[in-house]
């Protein structure tokens, strides 16, 4: 299949992708139960193929069956939103107090997209392609959910390559693809410390047994014992988000406990297994220094997302063939945020793609970005997404060389 072809097929798309994208702008839901934008999806790809709807999550498995026997690829799409209240000046802005403010609705749209493409032209295909459109990604394991209902076998066939697309508001220039092969993002967890003590008065902390102190001693020295025990060249990050102790309206009073709660971020698989080990033993020395109880607890993380270097290359040398050199950006460096497209890809294989859909007019560099109340997407690139998402599937199953 001509990958130009489908740039040009997939533009007469974009009217209908973008509405499509603001209807379910409109729309947003949370984690892992989405009816309604499940609903308005179905409603969208209605005889494209064989749907397999998910037991414990509004999933949808789009399988598209090729005209000739071969492997099986699947796309990535996801749907959930965040609970976020939106502050943009679009006019088809959520209302609900939930936000597409990570632009998994122009995702969907280029699944959507992607699927047309793919169905009408499965003559050509030599194997089968499963879209998937995925709840849950924002910290609620969705892909690992469709993974153990097995979704990726719709098929019969597991398939060979995974392929998913993110578009960011800010920091990528606008329509330009950027993967790199290896770890591409990290993972992402929390942490959670709680220290128990003796309540007492302030007057007399000899008396009691402060559990502020240590939790300080440990959110202090943290960071710097990691740089001590682990390779600088594999970071890992560990960054306070709460504290809790004490009450606001007394200062003469020793709690009983004190807490917080940190995000950790790991590049590799091995930091991923050696920083809850690390961590132990810093809280355990900090627990017999002070004579307090420490318990920790390290929450379900995503996986690091490492790219295939055979998926990479591929997805760089369909961007530049079908859209040009100037589309595409080696990415230098991993992002820190995490992904559970990295559990698919650890499963399958296949690669991770980052797409620049920032505002005309706008700093690529200082708009606001992902994840921001006042995030807002340039959806007119969702056709040339589309349209890279068909073309990686048929770069896969084209027909086998003689």
């Amino acid at each position: 299949m001509d990958h130009k072809a489908l740039v040009a097929e997939a533009a007469t798309y974009l009217e209908t992708l973008q509405g499509i994208r603001r209807e379910l702008h409109q729309i947003p839901e949370f984690a892992l139960e989405l009816p309604k934008t499940q609903e308005r999806i179905l409603g969208s790809i209605k005889g494209l193929g064989e749907i397999t709807l998910g037991k414990n999550l509004n999933s949808i498995a789009l399988l598209i069956k090729g005209a000739h026997p071969g492997p099986t690829v699947l796309l990535r799409a996801d749907m959930d939103a965040l609970a976020v209240q939106e502050d943009t000046s679009e006019d088809f802005k959520s209302t609900n107090g939930y936000m597409h403010a990570c632009g998994h609705d122009l995702h969907m749209a280029m699944g959507i997209g992607a699927a047309h493409l793919i169905a009408t032209h499965k003559d050509k295909l030599h194997g089968d392609v499963v879209v998937w459109f995925q709840p849950g990604e924002e910290g609620h394991d969705g892909a690992g959910v469709m993974l153990e209902e097995g979704a990726h076998m719709v098929s019969g066939n597991k398939p060979i390559a995974a392929y998913g697309i993110h578009v960011f508001s800010a920091m990528l220039p606008n329509r330009v693809f950027a993967s790199r092969p290896g770890t591409m993002m990290a993972s992402a967890g929390d942490l959670i410390v709680k220290v128990h003590g003796a309540g007492g008065h302030g007057s007399s902390p000899w008396m009691g047994n402060d559990p502020i102190t240590p939790l300080v001693e440990a959110i202090s020295g943290l960071q710097t014992f990691l740089n001590k025990k682990l390779n600088a060249f594999d970071p890992v990050i560990i960054n306070v988000g709460w504290l809790e102790a004490g009450d606001t309206h007394t200062t003469n009073v020793i709690p009983e406990t004190a807490s917080f709660g940190a995000t950790v971020r790991t590049f590799s698989r091995e930091h991923f297994a050696k920083v809850r080990v690390v961590v132990a033993d810093y809280l355990d020395g900090i627990a017999k220094s002070y004579g307090v109880k420490i318990e920790h607890e390290f929450s379900n993380a995503t996986k690091v997302l490492i790219n295939e270097v055979d998926a990479v290359a591929r997805i760089e040398r369909v961007v530049k063939d079908t859209f040009g050199p100037q589309r595409y950006f080696d990415m230098p460096t991993p992002m820190a945020g995490g992904e559970d497209m990295a559990s698919i890809i650890e499963e399958l294989g296949g690669a991770f793609i980052f797409y620049g859909a920032h505002k005309p007019g706008v700093d690529f560099m200082t708009a606001p970005v992902n994840h921001s109340n006042k995030a807002e997407f340039d959806d007119t690139v969702l056709a040339d997404g589309a349209a890279l998402l068909a073309a990686l599937a048929f770069d896969h199953l084209g027909e086998p060389a003689a």
